[in-house]
This record gives C-alpha cells, structure tokens and sequence, in this order.
C-alpha cells in the first residue's frame, strides 16, 4: 500500500469530520484539543507529513505528556490518539499497524479515582449563605439545582423553562441535540428528577423575579438564562467556583491563611486557584455520597444521576469504611 503525503492538521480535520456525526459537542472539544497538541508538538519537531511518523515519535509524545499533565490525563490523550492514528492508517496516511505502536499509560486504581467533592455541611454551609444574601439569584439555583438532584452540568444547562414542573414538583432532562443541548448518555440520560417542595420554591420565585426573559440561539426559552441566553458552561463553573470558596460563604475567613486583598483566588475568573473551591462534578460526587449515607438505595441513586452502579461505586460514592458499615446496619441479621 503506498501511502499518500498527509499534513498532520488536515488528517486531524479529517477525523474530527469523521466523528461528529456519531458524539455529542463536548466530545468532539475534547477530540479537538488533544489531537491539535499533538499536531501543534509534531510542528514543533518539525514533521510536517504523516508518512515520517514512526513509533519513536510516538513514544516521545507519550513522555512528553506524562512530564507536563498527570498519568490519567496522558492516559486519555494517548487513547485519542491511538484512535487518531488508526483513523490515518484508513486514509493511507500512515502505515498500517501504526496504531498499534501507541502504548497507553498504565494508572493505579487510586490514579484513576478523583475524591473531590463538597460534603455535605458545606453544601448545607453555602446554600444557607446564598439563600440569605443571594436568594434566588443564577448562582444560588445552580448550586440548589446541582446538590439537591446530583444532575451534570450539562444537564443543568440543558433545561427549558417548561421542564420545570412545577406541579410535581419535577425537573424533565431532555436529549435535544439538533439545538445544541445534547445529554451525555443521549436518550438514556432522559428522565425526571423529582423535586421538592422547598426546592420547587426558589425556582419558582426565580422564574417569577429573577430569570431574564430570553430565548436562546434555537428560539428556546432556558431555565437558567442570562441576558444574553443559555448560560453557557462557564458560566456554570464560575457561579459554583466562586461559591464554594470557603472565605465566600464563611465570614470572610481564609483557612488557608492568605490575604483576601492580595489572593489571586478573589477574582471571578480566578476562583478556581482557590485551594478550597470545587468544580460543578464535586456537587453530584457530594450528593451521591450523602445520598447513599442517607439511606438511599444504590438503583434508586444511580437512575436519579443517570449512572451505573459500577461508576457510582467506583467513582462517586466517597463514603467512608464506618459510613458504609452503618448503611448495611439494618440490613445484617444474626444467623
């Protein structure tokens, strides 16, 4: 087979073509920006044509990855990749068997396990703050939302206005592709996630005092609107960033003893680099714990979030060894 001179960034175009038909948006991104690196990198060596890749280019990528991101996020990009160059052997512009010389970091079980999460008296600590002083605003209702239904982010984003049911109470999570608000798991994401009555409330006085009364780019009318649309993820991460920074919502305290008029964490923008805030996915790993050391059954949790019992297991149930135990208390019998 002879193959045919490819430029790395045409071949990536290529493959982001190929796969957009069949993954959500956010895939896609994430598609995007690991195969532009390793194009960006392959630049910088000075390959300019898919036929001078070889296994040994590969493997310094590889360590090149590892020295400047953690193992688990190597990992992901090398597993892109190998995609990537399997999709180049289709189109000749590599070798075939060329994606076989991709070898994917080994992680620890403990690598590939994230424990960041908002505890519960947090969540109880800042949603008794925003209530107060915020109440009802566009940053209190994504925190209420986003702790009390464990729901993504994406789903949050996702909701209309007519999917608050208000007599239920409910919120309905819709699978809307065609007008730019996909669900993670597609179809299977879709469900209603009750509500309750307090919860239901907020909500309901947002809608009637604060929403801004907009559309967005499909002639959709958001639940969580700013003035000028759908909030955009961002914007989500920001409202749930900035409010879990402890100093926020505790009085103005630092325990991380920094200067509130020198912290870099103070700014809207920057309130990830706090070391005590938390990103929008330590809110659902938080309500799936204190779910299940509520007492709720691990199904029942795991349709409530849209996810399996083997990922809630794994990955987001972060009860403690004692916590556990006391869940299976009424349930042991002496025999």
């Amino acid at each position: 087979m002879s193959l045919k001179p490819t430029p790395p960034h045409d071949a990536k175009n290529r493959y982001l073509n190929d796969k957009k038909p069949g993954v959500t948006k956010k895939t896609i991104k994430n598609y995007r920006t690991t195969t532009r690196q390793f194009c960006d990198w392959l630049d910088e060596q000075g390959v300019t044509d898919l036929t001078d890749l070889d296994s040994e280019i590969i493997q310094r990528y590889k360590e090149h990855r590892l020295s400047n991101v953690k193992v688990i996020t190597a990992r992901q990009d090398m597993m892109t990749l190998k995609q990537f160059i399997e999709f180049c052997e289709h189109i000749q512009a590599v070798p075939r068997g060329m994606a076989d010389m991709v070898r994917i970091p080994s992680v620890s079980e403990d690598d590939e396990i994230c424990d960041d999460l908002l505890t519960r008296e947090e969540a109880s600590d800042v949603l008794d703050f925003l209530g107060k002083f915020e109440y009802a605003s566009n940053r209190h209702v994504t925190l209420l939302i986003l702790w009390k239904t464990g729901m993504r982010m994406s789903g949050l984003r996702a909701l209309d206005l007519g999917d608050f049911d208000d007599g239920r109470p409910a919120l309905e999570l819709r699978h809307r592709p065609t007008s730019g608000t996909p669900l993670k798991n597609k179809e299977k994401s879709e469900r209603d996630v009750l509500i309750t009555s307090e919860t239901a409330e907020v909500l309901r006085d947002y809608v009637e005092r604060n929403r801004e009364d907009v559309t967005d780019e499909e002639g959709r009318k958001p639940l969580l609107a700013s003035k000028s649309g759908r909030v955009v993820e961002t914007t989500i991460q920001r409202y749930v960033y900035t409010a879990t920074r402890p100093c926020y919502y505790n009085g103005g305290e630092c325990p991380f003893d920094r200067d509130p008029e020198t912290c870099e964490a103070m700014s809207w923008n920057a309130s990830c680099k706090c070391p005590g805030s938390v990103s929008p996915h330590a809110l659902r790993r938080g309500y799936v714990t204190t779910a299940r050391n509520a007492g709720q059954p691990k199904d029942v949790t795991g349709e409530r979030v849209n996810m399996s019992g083997k990922v809630l297991d794994k990955h987001y149930d972060k009860g403690t060894s004692a916590e556990k135990a006391e869940r299976r208390r009424d349930y042991i019998r002496d025999i």
